[in-house]
């Protein structure tokens, strides 16, 4: 199961609207655990030099850059995001050619620039397929609700 917040699926559905026709991509994090919980959504650059509209490619050394600025912070790069113009929210073929069973993936589904559904993906190593990860939606965090559990630590 993955926890995702609100405001981290906001980012998700603004990087894909600015990005449409083409797909976006970027980075969540959080923390890894049972369940995960994705903190936040930061936005990638798509560094794919074809086939934009259907193919995304993370810049590595920009991942490195995010997974330190991550475990700066207490956190973990817990996984990738991208969008699917005009297409559902379902891993294409390019997507498992490229998947690391460590990261969770969401999708999203964007039309005509629209965003439509959101899901969440786990690469099975194994049988070398995607499974559907289960996704809880997050309210995002008041600053009131910040400063209460703050002061309960």
């Amino acid at each position: 199961m993955i926890r995702l917040r609100d405001d981290a699926v906001g980012v998700i559905q603004e990087h894909a609207i600015e990005a449409f026709p083409e797909e976006c991509c970027g980075f969540l994090l959080g923390y890894v655990g049972e369940p995960k919980r994705v903190i936040e959504a930061r936005p990638g650059k798509n560094i794919a030099t074809e086939n934009r509209a259907s193919r995304y490619i993370v810049d590595p050394i920009e991942m490195l850059h995010v997974d330190d600025d991550a475990r700066t912070k207490g956190m973990d790069l817990i996984g990738i995001y991208h969008s699917h113009p005009n297409h559902p929210a379902v891993p294409s073929e390019f997507d498992r050619s490229r998947a690391a069973p460590w990261y969770t993936y969401v999708i999203l589904s964007i039309v005509d620039r629209e965003p439509q559904e959101v899901a969440a993906w786990r690469f099975d190593e194994s049988t070398k397929r995607f499974e559907r990860e289960e996704m809880v939606r997050l309210p995002m965090e008041t600053d009131s609700r910040k400063r209460r559990r703050a002061t309960k630590r």
